[in-house]
């Protein structure tokens, strides 16, 4: 998508498209809200400055569209399509990773109550795994602040996924 496209949305078009990045109700009418942007940076930042402000109430909201990493992803929304995309490094996980991170998701949903929140895009298997070991002997207040930050993450990578064929000014010919 390009960003005028994204500009010429109606707002309950484009509120879907920044629900797929994170679905904090107040924080998708506020993106939308904003339009038009500039460049796609200047909606990254925008976004971000809203983003650094979630509650852990806004974050609770947003999990549902997050799968267990490692997790076979349903369906065939763009929310599934992105998590598949994230995921992807899970499908060449070493089988001890795989069972690792599978018992490490259900310590972690005793200990905290939802499911493991990690921005995958970029990171190993093994690397997530680290991860959510390391993380589970987090407290419970120092873990929503973690979660909520890697829920920023996702959410600006997919901003940025969005519109990734938004190619970049051709620089004017000097004269």
């Amino acid at each position: 998508m390009l960003l005028h496209h994204f500009h010429a949305l109606d707002d309950a078009d484009a509120s879907a498209v920044v629900r797929v990045w994170a679905d904090v109700p107040g924080w998708v009418d506020a993106v939308v809200a904003g339009r038009p942007y500039a460049t796609v940076d200047a909606l990254a930042s925008y976004a971000g400055d809203l983003a650094s402000a979630w509650s852990p109430q806004d974050f609770e909201t947003a999990l549902h569209a997050h799968p267990r990493i490692g997790a076979k992803v349903a369906g065939d929304g763009a929310e599934a399509a992105a998590s598949r995309r994230e995921q992807g490094s899970m499908a060449e996980a070493a089988d001890d990773d795989v069972a690792a991170i599978a018992a490490g998701n259900i310590a972690y949903e005793e200990r905290f109550g939802r499911v493991f929140l990690i921005r995958a895009a970029g990171r190993t298997p093994s690397e997530m795994r680290a991860e959510l070991e390391r993380r589970l002997s987090n407290d419970p207040d120092a873990e929503t602040i973690e979660a909520t930050r890697q829920l920023a993450e996702i959410a600006l990578l997919r901003l940025r996924a969005t519109f990734a064929d938004e190619a970049p000014a051709e620089p004017e010919a000097a004269e």
